[in-house]
């Protein structure tokens, strides 16, 4: 017997193939985005709704969780250290952001060009932000010793009879923790910016320099304009990084001296981790989560604004 295929069987055929394939290439998919996703649930989704919970909650990690509602939220309010830790993390970001992006930038011009070892410049600029951050902490609380730390030594053979106290004084010890910071985060930037830089275009600049500008009017006019996208997820991923300092501030000051260099996220750890008021202390971090989410949400309607 001879099997007959009709044009009508062979298009129906057709469809099945398809919707198989499609099924097998989701099956792909899916197998690679689960292991990511099953990671990322495990570790930041379920923390995070659990957080959310918990900071309408009073719990001390023993007992049950009771339920406050909002008055871990009007306590937060009242809190004075609260307070200072938010103007504190405030006035490191003011310092930090604006200054860490000079730095890069001028690095990343300086290092755009073809210089001789420029590849070694690179890396010893990148080489900070791979540090332990505990190396850089002791080492830089040696540098800024009032008394035995050369950077006084320095200022003392110029002149300066009175040095600051840097670590040891409430208006020089977050100075003091900006610097360090933005020596350590100024080489990750400074990639970013090169990769920005390799894409601005040589005619534009080559145009503007028949017409007679001068090096600072093609920055101002060439280079800066090219870079706006860079610049703007420089600047986000900067606020965000700098309204949640941490790990910098716990080694060198452990938030002092007093509460000078106290921050947000030290706040919030010290209310969870060494006084087990974890209620309290996840209303702080659900505060501190909204104020990133306003300022990024601020800063995209900005560069909306400017772009339009």
């Amino acid at each position: 017997m001879t099997a007959t295929v009709t044009p009508e069987s062979g298009r129906a055929a057709r469809p099945k193939r398809r919707s198989a394939l499609r099924r097998r290439n989701t099956l792909i998919g899916w197998s690679f985005i689960l292991p990511n996703f099953a990671g990322f649930a495990a570790f930041t989704l379920i923390p995070v709704i659990v957080l959310f919970y918990m900071a309408f909650t009073n719990w001390n990690i023993f007992g049950k969780a009771d339920w406050v509602g909002f008055a871990n939220f009007q306590r937060l309010f009242g809190d004075g250290s609260f307070r200072i830790a938010f103007w504190n993390t405030i006035y490191y970001s003011v310092l930090h952001i604006p200054l860490t992006i000079i730095v890069s930038l001028g690095l990343a011009l300086l290092l755009n060009n073809k210089l001789r070892g420029v590849a070694f410049f690179r890396t010893a600029a990148f080489f900070p932000y791979i540090t332990s951050i505990v190396a850089i902490a002791v080492v830089w609380n040696l540098l800024f010793s009032p008394d035995y730390g050369p950077i006084n030594a320095m200022l003392r053979a110029i002149g300066i009879d009175d040095p600051p106290g840097w670590l040891t004084s409430k208006e020089w010890a977050m100075p003091a923790v900006v610097i360090v910071s933005t020596w350590r985060d100024m080489g990750y930037y400074m990639i970013l910016f090169l990769a920005g830089l390799q894409t601005v275009p040589r005619e534009l600049h080559e145009a503007a320099r028949m017409d007679g500008a001068n090096t600072w009017q093609r920055f101002t006019n060439v280079t800066l304009p090219c870079l706006r996208p860079t610049m703007f997820f420089v600047t986000v991923m900067l606020t965000i990084n700098s309204l949640k300092i941490f790990d910098l501030i716990l080694v060198m000051t452990d938030g002092g001296p007093g509460q000078a260099t106290l921050v947000l996220s030290q706040f919030i750890y010290r209310k969870g981790f060494e006084e087990n008021q974890f209620g309290y202390a996840s209303a702080a971090a659900v505060a501190l989560f909204f104020i990133c989410i306003l300022v990024t949400v601020a800063q995209f309607l900005w560069n909306k604004r400017r772009n339009s």
